[in-house]
């Protein structure tokens, strides 16, 4: 995941209206059929990407780091789908797969989308459920062909989650543009194909990260609310409804402790029971 806000990072104001012909609706997180929660208190998980694949793997502009998988206190891990950017998979993405069923943890998944660039629009824009040929509905039909990506990603690897969290935040090298109109099309676009797919969806980021990249666009989709580099109990504080970036509820709140992103579930919220998991 790319690197979080830092702490005293706050909520900034709206930026440009969402396009009026993509849909703004999206599902809370669908049921789940676990069995029941036998965890009290908060669970605590860790979310691993390709910087936690081997060295030297991926694309130029992101090469793998090497960095540790999650230790024995994780009950939960989020693996990333995306190199970065939309239309990259996460290079080990099979074998972090393999490494959260191994431990049998309840797995989770999250995706990074971005703005395509000229090519990768001409390639996709009209590859998808929008009809017409205006800038919205092509930017939307790339959005949902790279969740489609994604999902064949996940196929692939055997990563089997109900739910998908998109992350909504600056990709360096990979620019958003300065519409924000145009960047909630994409955005929606994703959503949509993971609905088609029969994924539930909600969204990583923060008032600051959201407002500079999708404007005043509202969902009400669940959230995964990060901190930074600060602390468990600043990731918790991030809980409250101040915090919310899109009018969705908490669910998970993410701070970085020596060098790792940690989570924690949010007061109130049954990870094991909401749709969120796969228990592997």
């Amino acid at each position: 995941m790319a690197a979080s806000p830092p702490a005293t990072e706050a909520p900034e104001g709206n930026g440009s209206l969402v396009p009026t012909d993509l849909p703004t609706d999206l599902p809370s997180a669908r049921s789940s059929a676990t069995p029941p929660n036998t965890r009290t208190g908060p669970l605590l998980g860790a979310d691993i990407s390709w910087p936690q694949c081997p060295k030297g793997m991926g694309i130029a502009q992101k090469r793998s780091e090497g960095l540790p998988l999650p230790g024995a206190e994780a009950s939960f891990v989020i693996i990333g789908l995306t190199n970065g950017p939309s239309f990259y998979p996460n290079p080990c993405l099979a074998a972090q797969v393999a490494f959260v069923r191994g431990r049998h943890l309840l797995a989770g998944a999250y995706a990074v989308v971005s703005y395509p660039s000229a090519g990768t629009l001409r390639r996709y824009g009209t590859d998808g459920p929008y009809a017409g040929s205006t800038k919205a509905a092509s930017l939307g039909d790339v959005g949902y062909q790279a969740a489609l990506f994604n999902v064949a990603s996940m196929k692939q690897a055997g990563l089997a989650v109900p739910f998908v969290w998109i992350d909504v935040e600056s990709v360096p090298d990979f620019a958003w543009s300065t519409d924000l109109a145009a960047n909630a099309a994409v955005v929606q676009g994703a959503v949509r194909g993971y609905r088609a797919a029969g994924l539930g969806v909600g969204f990583y980021s923060t008032p600051s990260l959201w407002s500079r990249v999708v404007g005043s666009l509202r969902t009400g989709a669940p959230e995964w609310r990060a901190a930074g580099d600060t602390s468990r109990a600043e990731a918790v504080r991030r809980c409250a409804p101040d915090w919310s970036f899109q009018g969705g509820a908490a669910v998970l709140g993410q701070w970085v402790e020596s060098g790792k992103d940690q989570n924690i579930s949010c007061p109130g919220i049954d990870l094991e029971q909401r749709g969120y998991f796969h228990q592997y």
